[in-house]
């Protein structure tokens, strides 16, 4: 995982689950990374366990929604460790419903976080990796961007929308990366929003088979370590018992 080493790493919705598993993989691994979240404190806390075990970290309060804080977020990243390799963005939110329960406001928080988060960090870093002259960003999606569910539709789509932001964005770019994780059912907090009790109790039964954190960060690891002219486009993450 030589690649990895010393990359300046920016990661979203780090606070917890992928993110908080991915960061402390890749310093492990060498990497510099940049921890942002709405919760700092604990984003200090995995910033100090990341320091302790000698890695290089650093973290910034961080609403994803907000175009104007991710931008100083990611310039926050390069002021502090002189560029920026990769940007994972990934902070996401879940409250599942059915349409016609009509959580309208549910569907524009899920909009927002989960396609304006991501363009908002491809508006912020797009500029410096161009002039960089290489980067790569990553992009958490999931298997909501393969398949459709009940009470899933929402959400769905706006995985569906990270893939082809995704795909758009790879075929744009020359000297950029562009990686894809789509995680099946796993182990986070993930959905802890949800206000609808059918759709509570259908992700509990669907989590009875699922992946630790732990099994994605290593996906973003493998993604980020190839040789610079190797572009892991998409990667899909299951548990074996899983059928979707």
């Amino acid at each position: 995982m030589a690649n990895a080493k010393n990359k300046v790493i920016v990661i979203t919705g780090a606070s917890s689950g992928i993110g908080e598993a991915s960061a402390k993989l890749l310093a492990q691994n060498g990497a510099k990374v940049v921890l942002g979240a709405r919760r700092i404190q604990k984003l200090a806390k995995i910033v100090e366990e990341i320091r302790d075990s000698g890695g290089t970290a650093e973290y910034k309060a961080l609403d994803v929604t907000n175009r104007k804080a991710m931008k100083e977020f990611i310039h926050f990243a390069k002021d502090q460790l002189g560029r920026v390799d990769v940007i994972f963005n990934n902070a996401g939110v879940m409250p599942l419903s059915p349409i016609n329960a009509l959580k309208v406001e549910e569907w524009d928080k899920t909009i927002a976080v989960n396609i304006c988060g991501v363009l908002n960090g491809i508006a912020a870093g797009l500029p410096i990796m161009e002039a960089q002259g290489q980067g790569q960003f990553i992009n958490t999606a999931s298997i909501g961007a393969h398949i459709v569910v009940p009470t899933g539709a929402v959400y769905c789509a706006t995985k569906y929308a990270v893939w082809a932001i995704s795909e758009g964005l790879r075929q744009e770019s020359q000297n950029i990366r562009v990686t894809t994780i789509s995680p099946g059912v796993v182990e986070t907090e993930l959905g802890s929003d949800i206000t609808e009790e059918s759709a509570k109790d259908a992700l509990q039964e669907f989590r009875k088979i699922s992946l630790s954190p732990d099994a994605i960060a290593r996906a973003v690891l493998y993604a980020v370590s190839q040789p610079d002219d190797v572009d892991v486009n998409e990667i899909i993450v299951r548990p074996t018992a899983s059928a979707f």
